[in-house]
């Protein structure tokens, strides 16, 4: 259990984000030891889901895939990764979660944080970027679609303690310089 339903909680983006200069005021952080405490508080908030050590161990190793976002120096959101090799070598992007508290959804925060992944990816010649979603999470499914990701399969019975228990993944191949700026 834990790690790993790639929820986009409470990130009811809208349209182009929402216009109030909310991305512009928003920075981004590594997610390490000295400020793990703050996605973990920040989960606690977002998920209906515990995440176990492995999931924070998985998010500091990602590096810069993980990150902090901060409104006007205030945390509010969190993009958590793991970086997954496939057979024949090449590495894929698994994104863990992505959410952004409620009272900061649509600035464009969530949209800054994947922006920054799919980048991320680019540069490193990463072209595949995958997650899961509960089936009920209508607005995480749309806000993912809105960015390229399709529904690539569907796994029953996936989470343990939340209904309904199903989920989609949902991946998106990019190109060596496709990001969406």
């Amino acid at each position: 259990m834990g790690a790993g339903d790639g929820e986009a909680a409470a990130s009811k983006e809208k349209g182009g984000g929402g216009g109030g200069g909310g991305a512009e005021r928003t920075s981004l952080d590594s997610v390490r030891d000295k400020n793990v405490m703050q996605l973990k508080k920040l989960n606690t908030a977002l998920f209906p889901v515990r995440y176990n050590d492995k999931y924070y161990q998985d998010t500091i190793a990602s590096k810069d895939f993980s990150k902090l976002a901060y409104y006007s120096d205030i945390c509010v959101g969190a993009i958590a990764c793991r970086l997954e090799k496939k057979e024949g070598g090449a590495v894929r992007v698994y994104i863990m979660t992505l959410g952004v508290l409620a009272p900061y959804s649509g600035l464009g925060i969530g949209t800054k944080l994947l922006n920054h992944v799919f980048d991320l990816s680019a540069k490193q010649n990463i072209s595949e970027i995958y997650l899961h979603v509960q089936t009920n999470n209508d607005d995480a499914i749309a806000f993912y679609k809105k960015f390229g990701f399709e529904i690539t399969q569907t796994i029953n019975n996936y989470y343990m303690n939340i209904t309904p228990p199903d989920c989609y993944v949902l991946t998106k191949f990019i190109g060596q310089a496709a990001t969406k700026k």
